[in-house]
């Protein structure tokens, strides 16, 4: 049976963590073994958040830290789908939940102009660190032709609502955006009434 708890469970470790040490290196350290720890496991993103969009990927807000020191968001990747090379300009981790990622890093010159470096890919349980100033531009695509793909990914702020750019890596020409949502709803990590009717 599908449960919601194994989420909740990481919200509030999540917090926790927070709470006590806010360096973001930490974070990324001690907050990894958590989302692999969460991502270990596919039995508990409600179908609503899983969705894959045709026509592009969808970004669905799980939970926003009430300061908004952190985010948490699904990614759906219907078959082929990417992203355009964009930054974030907050630390960041990517967990692998279902199919598979690939990852293209870049760096840019002193020109302006972008370079791929090097393309990784993420499977079922791995997890991954971004960083502004260490590896913060990339372009993520599902690596599945013909299946969906889900990462779970968690931000050092609402990344609904930074301001970031995508960038043309030929040029170098930067666009500015705010990425918002896919969903206006979050799942309801506090009813536990389902769960003790199935206990």
């Amino acid at each position: 049976m599908s449960t919601i708890s194994s989420l909740r469970d990481f919200i509030v470790d999540f917090t926790k963590l927070h709470d006590a040490d806010n360096d973001p290196r930490t974070l990324q350290t001690e907050g990894a073994k958590l989302l692999r720890r969460l991502v270990s496991r596919d039995d508990w993103l409600p179908d609503e958040f899983a969705q894959p969009n045709p026509e592009r990927y969808s970004q669905y807000l799980l939970h926003c830290d009430p300061l908004e020191r952190f985010s948490v968001v699904s990614f759906v990747w219907g078959p082929g789908q990417k992203t355009p090379l964009h930054d974030h300009r907050v630390w960041g981790l990517i967990g692998m939940l279902r199919g598979r990622e690939s990852e293209t890093q870049y760096e840019r010159d002193q020109g302006g102009h972008f370079y791929a470096t090097e393309t990784t890919f993420l499977e079922p349980g791995e997890v991954a660190t971004l960083a502004p100033g260490v590896n913060d531009y990339h372009l993520v695509a599902n690596a599945l032709e013909d299946e969906t793909s889900i990462s779970i990914h968690v931000y050092g702020a609402n990344i609904g609502g930074v301001s970031r750019a995508t960038y043309d890596p030929e040029t170098g020409a930067e666009k500015t955006f705010i990425s918002g949502y896919s969903s206006e709803e979050t799942p309801n990590l506090w009813d536990r009434s389902r769960e003790r009717q199935a206990a």
